[in-house]
């Protein structure tokens, strides 16, 4: 609401119309009317003061004589430069009262948060989605995320506790010591380099040809965009190229969303009961996905 920005003695309106000056290199008063959202009268005004301070210059179009395009002065490009260097200052000042993990997720926040408002802007119908990767086998840290994952959604929604915490790293301690095996597979989403979702194939633990599917896991922020198939897609494929005569997973009544996921690549229950395998007493689950291209080849 003040006056003036960014060290200026101009308002708002300017400095905004000199950024996208100096961002088109040379602007029509009608398209800034568009960027700016502003009434033509009050843009005009605006404009005319600019150029009479010696900030913009108006010249002839060479491909229409009929309009005229704005662009900045020497004056203009030092305001401008000017106006960068306060904004830099403000913006490196403010970072600096953080730690560095919370300057990436700001980094990271405004990154998605401004291309969701141009896509708004813009009418876009398309959801923005993180720019993710899906990478295998063991990466520095995957045990402590995905055990951090499972430990605070389970937690969080179910009330299991460390007993469960602790038999998801000891697990994934032991599995990441036989990834070497060619049997044996884990998917990791990764945004930014941090680990948002896992899913593993252990083609040992459970013998006779069978496979266990196991720790299918996603970041809160990622339910609900396509990723979790991915993942159980990229799995599927992997016990299908191995050969694995079926694909065996484990859960508990709970987990509606999963259920539903895991039935739509074929998936079907075979065996429930009441045990407490995860540190409370709950209603078990096997799911038993049966190979057909396995069987077909006989």
């Amino acid at each position: 609401m003040n006056q003036n920005l960014a060290a200026t003695d101009y308002p708002p309106s300017a400095v905004h119309s000199l950024l996208e000056v100096e961002a088109h290199g040379a602007v029509t008063a009608a398209q800034l009317v568009h960027i700016l959202g502003l009434e033509k009268s009050s843009v005009s005004r605006m404009l005319a003061k600019l150029v009479e301070a010696g900030e913009l210059e108006e010249n002839i179009s060479a491909d229409d004589a009929r309009t005229k395009l704005l662009s900045l002065t020497s004056k203009g490009k030092d305001t401008v430069h000017n106006i960068n260097a306060y904004a830099d200052q403000r913006v490196a000042a403010a970072l600096a009262k953080l730690d560095l993990f919370s300057q990436a997720a700001v980094s990271q926040g405004l990154s998605s948060y401004s291309r969701a408002l141009k896509a708004c802007r813009e009418n876009t119908e398309e959801k923005i989605q993180s720019n993710f990767q899906i990478v295998t086998g063991y990466h520095p840290g995957m045990i402590g995320r995905i055990t951090e994952m499972h430990g605070g959604y389970y937690a969080r929604e179910h009330n299991f506790g460390h007993f469960f915490e602790a038999k998801v790293a000891v697990g994934l301690a032991d599995f990441s010591a036989r990834l070497d095996k060619p049997c044996n597979q884990i998917w990791l989403a990764m945004v930014n380099g941090r680990v948002v979702g896992s899913v593993a194939i252990d083609g040992e633990d459970l013998g006779n040809n069978e496979a266990h599917l196991r720790w299918f896991i996603l970041d809160d922020g990622c339910r609900g965009s396509g990723l979790g198939r991915k993942l159980i897609e990229k799995a599927i494929i992997f016990c299908e190229e191995q050969k694995f005569s079926t694909v065996q997973l484990w859960t508990f009544n709970k987990l509606t969303a999963a259920r539903r996921l895991y039935e739509s690549f074929g998936f079907e229950l075979s065996k429930e009961w009441e045990g407490d395998q995860w540190g409370t007493t709950i209603t078990e689950q096997q799911f038993t996905r049966i190979n057909i291209a396995r069987h077909l080849s006989f």
